[in-house]
């Protein structure tokens, strides 16, 4: 899933971050939306093929969605964000063990390609932001403690 978006180039971790976000990319599509139901707009992959088994198909979907957890904490996301992929994980499981509805609602749903984009935008959103700068205090103070102890030495000198 391609939103047009760039992330900079930088650091290995941020790197990582995007390699990451390549690997979710292909696990979304092939558990959401790898299948084009004929002569429709409709697209299911894996996940909602393998939840048709009652009960058992839908916790089998809710293991594999954990990778894009394992993958969200790798790349550093925020406890907030993992706690809301993890809703949706379990949204779609729940939803999904609704007798017949349920397998409607996987189609529809799709945890892993909406904790995937939820990834993408907060990673995105953290790499653009700089840090601010701080100021530094420690370095005025080792200065002043420098310049005191300088002037110290140097007044008594020049006056006597």
């Amino acid at each position: 899933m391609d939103t047009g978006r760039k992330m900079k180039e930088g650091t290995p971790l941020q790197a990582r971050q995007r390699a990451a976000l390549s690997r979710l990319d292909s696990f979304s599509r092939i558990t959401d939306t790898a299948f084009r139901i004929p002569y429709t707009r409709i697209r299911l992959g894996l996940d909602p093929i393998i939840g048709l088994l009652p009960v058992v198909g839908d916790l089998i979907g809710l293991v594999l969605s954990l990778y894009v957890l394992l993958e969200a904490h790798r790349a550093g996301a925020s406890k907030r964000l993992k706690t809301h992929m993890v809703k949706n994980m379990l949204i779609e499981t729940f939803g999904g063990m609704v007798p017949v509805v349920g397998d409607a609602f996987d189609i529809v749903y799709k945890a892993n390609t909406r904790n995937t984009r939820l990834l993408r935008e907060y990673l995105e959103k953290e790499l653009q932001t700089e840090p601010e700068p701080r100021f530094p205090w420690k370095q005025l103070i080792g200065l002043v403690i420098v310049l005191a102890a300088v002037t110290g030495l140097v007044i008594p000198l020049l006056l006597g």
